[in-house]
């Protein structure tokens, strides 16, 4: 799997204004609910059980918050670079600004298992994340993402 189907070029945000880590899930959420047709309400909580079993902050100013759901039938993913570093409780007690939020199918079988390893490994290339860092705007945000 590559990262080029789990993100559109339309899902990639170039400073996100979040005030912390409840209000940036709350966003995500709902611009994913509107993605992809469903209520907010029930990718929210998945996103918060998840975090509740630990921080999905992974260093180096990443957090790659995650959740499997009902009623999609395959990986989708929103990349945003926030304007200001908010505090995500990552497990370097860095504040995060690259975030991607990604939905995962509630059965994994296939490409879905590879679609988390593929994100967290192209966002921790350190050459990928500084790109990501300095696009000036989205569509160099996806590319950078991407590779392309």
């Amino acid at each position: 799997m590559s990262v080029d189907r789990i993100l559109a070029p339309s899902d990639a945000l170039v400073g996100l204004r979040a005030a912390g880590k409840g209000a940036l899930l709350e966003e995500l959420a709902r611009r994913a609910a509107n993605a992809l047709g469903l209520a907010a309400e029930t990718i929210l909580p998945a996103l918060i059980r998840r975090e509740s079993l630990g921080s999905t902050g992974i260093g180096d100013g990443i957090a790659l918050p995650h959740a499997r759901l009902e009623g999609i039938a395959r990986p989708y993913g929103i990349l945003a670079r926030l304007r200001d570093p908010i505090d995500f409780d990552a497990v370097d007690d860095r504040p995060v600004d690259l975030v991607v939020l990604l939905l995962l199918p509630a059965v994994a079988e296939g490409e879905t298992l590879n679609a988390l390893a593929c994100v967290a490994r192209r966002l921790r290339d350190p050459g990928a994340a500084a790109a990501m860092r300095a696009a000036r705007d989205a569509a160099a945000l996806y590319a950078a993402a991407t590779g392309r």
